[in-house]
């Protein structure tokens, strides 16, 4: 189906279906806040792993802000 057609089936829908039609598209353009939450949990999961693991070493807070207000 080409987008003219697709638009001219969408804009022939009741209103109250239409409001959902662009609700839903929306939505799948910008994930929902609780997929966020997830892609950040299992972020956080991954930096515990590398952490425990030795792939990476942190650096205390004391060290890094000074070096921030140092700049």
């Amino acid at each position: 189906m080409k987008t003219k057609e697709l638009f001219d089936e969408a804009v022939s829908l009741p209103v109250e279906m239409r409001m959902q039609l662009v609700d839903k598209l929306l939505r799948s353009l910008h994930p929902t806040r609780k997929e966020i939450d997830e892609l950040w949990a299992e972020e956080a999961e991954k930096r515990v792993e590398e952490i425990k693991s030795g792939k990476i070493k942190t650096i205390p807070g004391k060290k890094v802000f000074k070096k921030i207000l140092g700049r």
